[in-house]
């Protein structure tokens, strides 16, 4: 596994390890159904175990950690937490909202011909180069970003990004594939190019179709990971942060 980011020593402790372990989970660092323990994370984050309680609760609340089923006990027995699973019928409500919301985006940005920074595609483009997931995360909500604020409706931005972690979760499991990697940029371009020539109904089509490819590659892609045995525990010392004070 890769290391998670060092957290450097701020009053902000607690949403410092929230956004880390949120980073972890959405990248697939740590994977549905790794189970987590306060004193491992604490141990290889250099934190105390307080942040890491308060992070996880956060987490939990959120849905992205949960009760881990018990290694031995009696039914209905919890041991533990691990990362919640990513469940099929989720993602694909959570694209139909995120498909929705970037298809009238696209209608009201190309109403007004906007061009985009090329920038915003040769960072996606740069980060996939590099096979750096958490960059194309980045880049991909920066680019889907550019779209909301050029629609000009601020309610469109603010209801995505309700469910931005969700999504970013969806993302960080699908773009552990390679092939769509290689073809999320070259749609991205299209949408943009179509948007910068005013052509509204060929940019909503566009997005309506990457939007539905993404989620039908997701939902396949948790059906053949539900037919994989079941995530062994991490190693210890993979996770490193700098020293805190205890």
């Amino acid at each position: 596994m890769a290391q998670l980011l060092a957290i450097t020593n701020t009053p902000d402790l607690v949403d410092q390890v929230y956004r880390v372990l949120l980073d972890a989970i959405s990248t697939g660092q740590l994977a549905p159904g790794q189970r987590l323990t306060q004193e491992e994370l604490a141990e290889r984050l250099s934190v105390s175990r307080q942040p890491v309680m308060q992070a996880l609760r956060l987490l939990k609340k959120d849905g992205f950690v949960a009760d881990a089923p018990a290694v031995c006990g009696g039914p209905g027995k919890s041991r533990g937490l691990q990362v919640a699973p990513i469940e099929r019928g989720w993602i694909a409500q959570v694209y139909q909202v995120r498909g929705a919301l970037d298809a009238l985006a696209v209608r009201l940005a190309a109403a007004q011909a906007t061009r985009l920074d090329p920038e915003l595609i040769r960072r996606g483009r740069d980060a996939v180069s590099a096979g750096d997931v958490k960059a194309m995360i980045e880049a991909d909500l920066a680019f889907h970003q550019a779209l909301y604020r050029a629609a000009g409706n601020p309610l469109i931005e603010q209801s995505a990004l309700l469910h931005w972690h969700h999504i970013r979760r969806a993302m960080g499991e699908a773009l552990q594939t390679s092939h769509l990697r290689e073809t999320v940029w070259d749609e991205h371009q299209a949408i943009a190019d179509a948007v910068a020539s005013g052509d509204a109904a060929r940019a909503e089509s566009l997005m309506q179709h990457h939007s539905g490819q993404a989620s039908e590659h997701l939902q396949g892609q948790i059906i053949q990971d539900n037919a994989i045995p079941s995530i062994p525990p991490s190693a210890p010392g993979q996770l490193r942060g700098s020293r805190q004070q205890r």
